[in-house]
């Protein structure tokens, strides 16, 4: 059986207007994806560099830090409440706990170590501040040798 072939390559000239349209689109929905509401706490954690450290070993347990507020288990929480949940989450886990601290690079040293003290307290003994890795490297001054 013949099948007809009708089929020519096109030689006429392309039309921009779908394109345009298209990448006008492109740019309404990442425009307005900015303006978007992004549920949560913003803390902007701090960049380390290329410095990788190992995990945490066993249970943890993670508080973020603002400087106007400390947010335990999705709720906003003073630092005696902050305390005695802590302290309930120790008393249900065996494993020894790590303390996770993503603290905003705008709270002071002040606030995140009496945060570390009151985990010691209640018998944490582990810490780890979350930080973010720098993306990308500077440029490493150019050296000339003679």
């Amino acid at each position: 059986m013949k099948f007809p072939r009708n089929a020519r390559i096109f030689r006429g000239q392309l039309d921009a207007a779908p394109f345009a349209g298209v990448f006008f689109l492109l740019v309404i929905f990442v425009a307005l994806g900015k303006l978007l509401f992004t549920p949560g706490v913003q803390v902007s954690l701090p960049a380390t560099g290329n410095l990788l450290l190992a995990g945490p070993v066993g249970s943890t347990v993670s508080v973020a830090v603002t400087t106007n507020a400390l947010y335990f288990k999705d709720h906003q929480v003073s630092e005696s409440e902050f305390s005695n949940q802590l302290a309930a989450v120790r008393l249900e886990n065996s494993q020894p706990l790590t303390l996770i601290l993503q603290v905003d690079k705008s709270v002071t040293e002040e606030k995140w170590i009496r945060l570390w003290v009151l985990a010691q307290q209640v018998g944490i003994t582990n810490l780890s501040v979350a930080t973010l890795p720098r993306v990308f490297d500077r440029p490493a001054a150019a050296t000339t040798t003679p």
